[in-house]
Parts: structure tokens; C-alpha cells; sequence
């Protein structure tokens, strides 16, 4: 009996977990679709703002309302990281923000802590 309880509330836990991922990955289709700047023109106009740059991460998010391209670049010459944000509608960059390693440390460890 302890058996088959323990073996439906693992499906359980497993089940809602992919509904959570579906449900993320119908939320960046939904936004993707919307989307009217492409992930590599907008990257375009993230590297021309940080000369040298490579990007290290991207994701399409919604921040403030907008629906964003967030890029997170690296340089060379540096350990620091800039983020930069292009609006998704119209291509422009809404914000330029550099970033400390610590810094992109504790913006990851409360990212992991959203998801758990």
C-alpha cells in the first residue's frame, strides 16, 4: 500500500514538472512569435555596443511590460560581464548594464531558487 502511495506522488511530481516546462516553452513560443526583432538582429545590435564582445548567454524575456532580448557579453580584456537589453518590437537597446562576476553569481543562484 506504502508502495503504490509513494509511486503516485512520484508521477504526481513528475507530471507537474513537465507542465511547468510546457508551459515555459509555450510562453517563449508565444513570445517568439510576437517577436518582430530577431534573436540575431538583436545580437547584432548588442555586440555593437560593447566593442570586442562575445556573447555569453541570451534569452527572450519580458521585463517592465516590454518583451526584451537580453544578452549577457564578454570581453577579453575583462571579467566583467555586460548585459545588454534590446527591445524585441523595435530593436532598440533599452539598457546597458555591466555586471561584476559576483554580481552574475548571485542573479543566477536567484534564478535557480525561482525554479525550485
Amino acid at each position: 500500500m506504502k508502495i503504490r502511495h509513494l509511486a503516485g506522488i512520484t508521477l504526481a511530481v513528475v507530471l507537474a514538472g513537465c507542465a511547468t516546462e510546457n508551459s515555459k516553452e509555450a510562453k517563449q513560443a508565444k513570445w517568439m512569435a510576437k517577436a518582430k526583432v530577431t534573436q540575431a538582429e538583436a545580437q547584432a545590435t548588442a555586440l555593437a555596443q560593447v566593442p570586442n564582445g562575445t556573447v555569453k548567454e541570451s534569452e527572450l524575456e519580458k521585463e517592465h511590460g516590454k518583451l526584451i532580448w537580453s544578452f549577457d557579453v564578454a570581453t577579453p580584456d575583462s571579467k566583467d560581464i555586460t548585459e545588454v537589453n534590446v527591445d524585441a518590437m523595435t530593436g532598440q537597446v533599452v539598457s546597458t548594464e555591466h555586471e561584476k562576476p559576483e554580481d552574475e553569481a548571485k542573479e543566477a543562484q536567484g534564478e535557480k531558487k525561482d525554479k525550485d
